[in-house]
């Protein structure tokens, strides 16, 4: 199934990573950047590739923008799914594709193994961002707001306006290189569950149709609103079977016209909510 909710543990706490499991999260992230200082980072390695084999589903590892060297050789072992670059640019994910063909050789793994989630977070990732998409390895981009709006001087509001035009590159950048839609930001209030689900329906909208986490907290409402409701999986196989029908042109219950272009929408909402189900 195509993740919904990606949740960051820190990776140098071995209490957090033992209970990552079972948390409602459809992939984990393996922290070791934002959430890990620095005298820290070598325990965090080391956890991360001690914890990875035992953990189910998808686990991926954030590395750091400025050590991905010695990172991506701790953490590239059999388990996991893929490598998150921060500060997502043409070089370093160059550098991250070659050093994961390093790691996949060493360990005798098959080439392409091991893939890349790239996070934009710099005014030269968003002026790139088809480059990035296109990247070898890259299945997935994720936006980091924070470092966005700081770099640029932006002051977001509850709503995050000021950042649309940027969530909205990054979804075409996604559609033209083919790959799978972008995951959204976290919302750093973990315990307001009304700005988590409006600000996630949001993304929905735009195009996302994934969202990291901070806090297990978090992860119901995520999963709950990037999953089709029954009444909308039951309107668009409605949809298929109007235009199944009558040869690819028809009208909705509702009188409203509907062609090859809305049933490529329909296709889409079934198809995830075929692949809902927790893993």
């Amino acid at each position: 199934m195509t993740p919904r909710s990606y949740l960051y543990v820190p990776a140098d706490q071995e209490d957090r990573l033992a209970k990552a499991a079972g948390r409602g999260a459809d992939a984990l992230i393996l922290d070791l950047e934002d959430a890990v200082a620095p005298g820290a980072k070598a325990a965090a390695r080391k956890n991360a590739a001690a914890a990875i084999p035992r953990l189910p589903g998808e686990v991926w590892v954030r590395v750091n923008a400025d050590t991905p060297e010695a990172d991506i050789a701790a953490v590239a072992v059999p388990g996991l799914k893929g490598i998150v670059v921060p500060k997502a640019e043409p070089a370093l994910l160059e550098l991250a594709d070659a050093l994961l063909t390093e790691a996949e050789t060493a360990r005798d793994l098959a080439p392409g193994t091991f893939a890349l989630l790239a996070l934009i977070e710099s005014a030269s990732g968003v002026v790139q961002a088809e480059r990035v998409a296109a990247s070898p390895r890259v299945v997935r981009l994720g936006v980091g707001e924070a470092d966005l709006a700081g770099e640029l001087g932006l002051r977001p509001g509850p709503g995050r306006e000021e950042l649309w035009p940027i969530r909205s590159r990054i979804v075409v950048a996604s559609a033209a290189a083919g790959i799978l839609p972008p995951v959204g930001p976290v919302e750093t209030a973990v315990r307001d569950t009304e700005a988590l689900v409006a600000g996630t329906r949001t993304l929905l909208r735009q195009g996302f149709r994934a969202r990291t986490a901070l806090s297990p907290r978090q992860l119901p409402p995520i999963n709950e609103v990037f999953t089709p409701s029954p009444e909308e999986l039951e309107e668009a196989r409605d949809l298929v079977r109007r235009l199944a029908e009558t040869g690819g042109v028809a009208l909705d219950a509702r009188g409203r016209f509907i062609d090859a272009a809305v049933a490529r929408s329909a296709h889409e909402v079934i198809g995830r909510a075929e692949g809902a189900a927790p893993p």
